[in-house]
């Protein structure tokens, strides 16, 4: 699995920045910019788009961090359900609160925090005292009366007029949140509202990564895209509107087609009147295209990342996270793609390996799992699970001795170290196995580097792993989940859950 470029972040970098500047200087210097996808750390594009950045947006906004500022906004109710970020295991205020560290670590400045749809909740309240007692502005928009079809109202002193208004300084705000549905078009809108009346002829787009619109419809990244959102019912198509207005076939996804005919209205409204955009793609500000330099390297990654959606979409209906029209959606892309689950290279010698154990493990009580990891010369690693490791864990270790050139004889953790987690985990805290999982292995590992030079070796190799592919035949457990992550690997498990116990510390 060698690294491939097949992305050009500086030649996207100089067209992505200089259309954003077009876009400020056709609005009478003032741009609301909406920031779809990930702010900081999108590893979707980077998965997709091999070689993209994956902090790329937050390089572009420090070369404009002149002439721009950022609202960050985050639904009141998702703060309530306290919803999760998968890829971090965080939830979304959580999240909000490390962008706001990470802005200022940037040097990019946060006029403020914007609660969306907030109705009192116990837990947005909550979240914006803390906000507030840490001098971070916060201001709360109410859910807009009348949205989404009662225009009137919309655009009135009762709905986006309701909202307080935000004094911005600079001709570009970037209004980001942690994920879909936090409310950043109608902070954007709200805001027009408010500038309008007071003579400022300020304008509104979106900053987009997927779906590229000028890709076609069945390419692989924009079914990636699909496969991505498969959990939100979204669905590419062409844009009807620049189609008829233009006379160019553009690609956009269903949500934003769908609302525009009342968006378009909105904006006239807002403008008194004065045409803004012919169709969804207009309002986009998308230079995706001019960084792919490698069109196989992209589409090979992209088919690779529809199957990660797949195992990743029949974990999450196991553990009733989504619904099975989910899994149908990427199953039925997979079919588009011309591939199946098992084209992915890890998952036979991962299931291989739990066979393994089973059949050395035959008369015993539990449950036998295996893993497998693509190094980054191609070659696969197994690893399998017994009463002392995890099967992550055993992989782990398996795959750095193989980079470190150590013998499979030679144990890197001391029999000592093995035993004293153990009797912790039994003796004082009342856990009732004592196999490690892999984050409590890494910690034994590097305990072991004091006294084992060969361990010292592999812990150096800990940071070739990332990016590397990783299949395990169970849903990992919770420490096996975060080590992983934190080692950047390319995860995806079957449907299965490592133990019958419904609840896993």
């Amino acid at each position: 699995m060698p690294d491939i470029l097949g992305f050009d972040n500086s030649a996207y970098l100089q067209e992505q920045t200089r259309a954003i500047l077009d876009r400020v200087h056709r609005f009478d210097n003032k741009l609301y910019l909406e920031f779809g996808g990930k702010l900081l750390f999108d590893y979707h594009a980077a998965r997709v788009l091999p070689g993209f950045d994956p902090n790329v947006k937050m390089r572009l906004l420090a070369q404009l961090k002149e002439k721009a500022e950022i609202l960050l906004c985050i639904h009141a109710g998702a703060i309530e359900r306290k919803k999760m970020r998968a890829d971090f295991g965080i939830t979304y205020d959580a999240d909000a609160m490390k962008l706001i560290d990470d802005l200022r670590d940037w040097g990019i400045e946060l006029r403020g925090v914007v609660i969306t749809r907030f109705d009192d909740q116990p837990g947005a309240v909550q979240f914006q005292n803390k906000l507030q007692r840490r001098g971070i502005p916060v201001y709360t928009h109410r859910p807009t009366k009348g949205y989404p079809a009662d225009v009137d109202r919309i655009v009135s002193p009762e709905g986006y007029g309701a909202n307080p208004y935000i004094e911005t300084e600079k001709p570009l705000v970037v209004v980001t949140g942690p994920g879909p549905g936090s409310g950043k078009l109608a902070t954007c809108l709200s805001q027009m509202y408010h500038d309008h009346r007071r003579g400022i002829h300020s304008g509104y787009a979106k900053f987009e990564t997927f779906p590229i619109w000028n890709l076609p419809l069945s390419h692989p990244v924009n079914v990636a895209y699909e496969a991505a959102t498969a959990d939100l019912h979204d669905v590419n198509m062409i844009d009807p509107f620049h189609l008829e207005a233009c006379g160019q076939t553009a690609i956009n996804y269903n949500r934003d087609v769908e609302a525009f005919p009342v968006l378009r209205k909105i904006l006239e409204r807002i403008t008194g009147g004065e045409p803004v955009y012919r169709s969804p793609t207009e309002m986009g500000v998308n230079r995706a295209t001019t960084g792919i330099v490698d069109d196989a390297a992209i589409q090979a990654a992209s088919r690779a990342e529809v199957i990660r959606r797949y195992f990743r979409s029949a974990s999450e209906y196991a553990m009733g996270l989504v619904d099975e029209r989910t899994v149908q959606r990427v199953r039925r892309l997979l079919e588009v793609l011309h591939v199946k689950p098992e084209d992915r290279r890890v998952v036979g010698p991962a299931r291989q390996a739990a066979e393994e154990a089973h059949r050395l493990g035959r008369g015993n009580e539990g449950i036998f799992c295996g893993a497998a990891i693509e190094l980054k010369d191609g070659s696969l690693v197994c690893g399998k699970n017994s009463p002392l490791m995890h099967a992550a864990s055993s992989l782990v270790i398996n795959a750095v001795k193989r980079l470190a050139g150590v013998p499979d004889g030679i144990h890197l953790l001391a029999p000592s170290i093995i035993d004293s987690v153990a009797t912790v985990k039994k003796d004082i805290l009342g856990q009732k196995t004592v196999s490690l999982d892999l984050e409590e292995t890494l910690i034994a590992l590097g305990i072991s580097t004091t006294a084992n030079p060969m361990a010292q070796l592999c812990v150096e190799k800990l940071k070739d792993l990332r990016g590397c592919d990783v299949h395990m035949t169970h849903i990992p457990t919770p420490g096996d989940e975060a080590g992983l992550r934190r080692l950047g690997v390319h995860l995806t498990s079957d449907p299965n859950f490592a133990t019958r116990d419904l609840f896993v510390a």
